[in-house]
C-alpha cells in the first residue's frame, strides 16, 4: 500500500508540474503578440525636416519704477505710494487690464553721505564718517499691454505720472504655443514628402512612425526698446516711435519610419 501511495503522489506532481509548465508556456506565447509589438524595427529610414512660422507680437511688456528719496521711511513711502497710484491709474484708465499691472520689487534704502573731519596742525588726522541723511523708497512694476499701438504712448505716460525709470520692452505672444505649433506642422509636413519620395526611390513603404524628436526655437520675448527716464527734464518726453516687425519660430525635426 505505500508504494502504491508514494507512486500516486509522484504521478500527481508529474501531472500537476506539466500543467504549470502548459501553462507558462501558454502566457509566454500571449504576451509574445504585445511584446513583439514593441520590438524596435530593424528596417528604418530617419529623415529630417524644416518648418517655419511668422507673426506680429500681439503682448508688449515694459516695467517702470518710482522712486521717493526723504528724511523718513514713512514720508518717502508715502510719497512713492502717491506717485504709484498715479501712475496705475492712468494705465488703467489708457486701457490696461488690473491683472496685467504687477509689482514686481518694493525696497527701502537707507542713504549717508560722507562727512570728513578736519585735521590739527601738526596732529593725528581723524577719518571722516558715514551720516544717515533719509531714505530712499523703490517699486518697481511691469506692465502687460495687450494693444501693442499703445505701447509708446505708455511708456511715456507713466514717465509724465511720475516714474523715474522706464525699460525693458519686449514684444512676445499671449499664447506662444500656437505658433510653435504651426512651424512644427510644417516641418512634419516636410520630413513626410521627404519619406515619402525617399520610400518610393528604394522601392519600398513606409508603415509606421518609430521615434521623433525636436528641436524648435520659442518665440520670444523679442526685447526692442530700452526706454529711460531720469529727471523731471525727461518726464515731458514725446512717445518713442515703436516698430514690432515680424517674429519667426522655426521647428527642425528628426523622424524615423519603419519600412518594407
Amino acid at each position: 500500500m505505500k508504494e502504491l501511495f508514494e507512486a500516486g503522489v509522484v504521478k500527481w506532481a508529474v501531472v500537476a508540474l506539466t500543467a504549470f509548465l502548459c501553462l507558462q508556456s501558454l502566457g509566454t506565447l500571449l504576451q509574445m503578440r504585445y511584446i513583439g509589438s514593441g520590438v524596435i524595427p530593424t528596417n528604418t529610414i530617419s529623415i529630417s525636416g524644416y518648418g517655419e512660422a511668422f507673426a506680429v507680437a500681439d503682448v508688449a511688456t515694459f516695467s517702470f519704477t518710482v522712486s521717493s528719496k526723504k528724511a523718513t521711511v514713512a514720508a518717502a513711502q508715502e510719497d512713492a505710494t502717491a506717485k504709484i497710484n498715479t501712475a496705475t491709474a492712468y494705465l488703467v484708465d489708457a486701457g490696461v487690464d488690473k491683472k496685467d499691472i504687477k509689482t514686481t520689487d518694493y525696497s527701502v534704502y537707507p542713504q549717508y553721505e560722507y562727512r570728513a573731519q578736519a585735521c590739527p596742525a601738526g596732529g593725528y588726522c581723524p577719518g571722516g564718517t558715514q551720516v544717515l541723511t533719509g531714505y530712499e523708497v523703490r517699486q518697481t512694476t511691469s506692465v502687460k499691454a495687450r494693444d501693442t499701438a499703445k505701447a509708446g504712448d505708455l511708456l511715456a505716460g507713466v514717465g509724465s505720472k511720475g516714474a523715474t525709470e522706464v525699460s525693458g520692452l519686449d514684444f512676445t505672444f499671449d499664447d506662444p504655443n500656437k505658433l510653435q505649433t504651426e512651424a512644427r506642422g510644417k516641418a512634419i509636413s516636410d520630413a513626410k514628402q521627404k519619406a515619402d519620395a525617399l520610400a518610393k526611390q528604394l522601392g519600398v513603404r513606409l508603415v509606421r512612425v518609430v521615434s521623433f524628436s525636436e528641436n524648435g526655437a520659442s518665440p520670444g520675448p523679442y526685447p526692442m526698446v530700452a526706454y529711460g527716464l531720469r529727471g523731471e527734464a525727461d518726464a515731458t518726453k514725446s512717445s518713442p516711435e515703436i516698430s514690432l516687425g515680424q517674429n519667426k519660430v522655426t521647428s527642425t525635426i528628426s523622424v524615423t519610419y519603419e519600412i518594407r
